[in-house]
């Protein structure tokens, strides 16, 4: 790879999500044409995202996993033509090995990893191109994560996972400056652990990684207050804002602009202090 580390961004990273799906929870259908993806990814590169991540397949609640050539078939043209005109880099949001490989080959530069590299050939792939790649915790798979998900210590439970995936991934010879690490906000927890998860947020420094979080537009900030998906920028924009204050490093979000606005004044006073 011939782009810097994401670590080496001297900013809260911002991760302009792109679901190129038509059954994601808040905005499936909208971005799986192809013209109809372009232009949000420009929009978003617009608004100040760090990294545009592609989506082809849901992870909500309850989903059911599809067929790699249909998740093939649905980032790959859409990376194809995003690598031709952004100047950010590109993220594939996926699981599965196959799908990575022809996502690098045709522009992706990041590879976001929802099971941690439990698959071997996503870490040999991984290792070999010289990506950054993020391993997230998640209880379960995303058909079954939310049905009673049960920690000991939320925090402590999920560190000690994550710790053991950074060991998986520098065994296979990943960079140690190119792995990062996200708690898994709405992955196999209920609305209690999301929250301690925020206030304990410190505690992941720890694992001596930056720490991404993904809490946008998820159903536990539903809880405290009422408002559809799409509606939550405020609420959002909050749990970012707790989080980067508690070290995190990248934030993983739908309203780019929204955000970034937030982020200026937290790297401002970051930078002061």
């Amino acid at each position: 790879m011939n782009r810097p580390p994401l670590s080496a961004i001297d900013h809260t990273v911002v991760f302009g999500i792109l679901n190129v799906t038509p059954d994601s929870f808040s905005d499936g259908g909208l971005y799986d044409d192809p013209k109809h993806a372009l232009d949000q990814a420009l929009r978003m590169q617009e608004d100040g995202a760090d990294v545009i991540d592609v989506g082809g397949e849901s992870t909500r609640p309850g989903s059911e996993p599809i067929a790699i050539e249909e998740e093939i078939r649905r980032v790959v043209p859409v990376i194809e033509s995003l690598a031709q005109v952004l100047e950010v880099p590109i993220s594939i949001d996926t699981y599965k090995p196959e799908v990575a490989k022809e996502a690098l080959a045709a522009g992706a530069t990041v590879i976001n990893d929802i099971t941690a590299l439990q698959k071997p050939a996503m870490a040999e792939l991984a290792a070999a191109a010289g990506c950054d790649i993020i391993l997230m915790h998640m209880q379960g798979t995303p058909k079954t994560m939310q049905v009673a998900p049960t920690y000991s210590d939320v925090v402590q439970d999920v560190s000690a996972y994550l710790e053991a995936r950074i060991h998986t991934a520098e065994k296979y010879g990943i960079a140690n400056d190119r792995i990062w690490v996200d708690p898994g906000f709405g992955f196999g927890k209920s609305y209690k652990h999301n929250i301690e998860m925020l206030a304990r947020m410190n505690e992941f420094q720890a694992l001596g990684k930056p720490v991404l979080v993904g809490p946008s537009r998820k159903s536990f900030l539903s809880r405290l207050a009422d408002a559809p998906a799409t509606d939550r920028p405020g609420l959002t924009g909050g749990a970012v804002a707790a989080a980067v204050l508690a070290g995190a490093r990248g934030v993983r979000v739908h309203d780019v602009r929204f955000i970034r606005d937030i982020l200026l004044v937290l790297d401002a006073i970051s930078g002061v202090k």
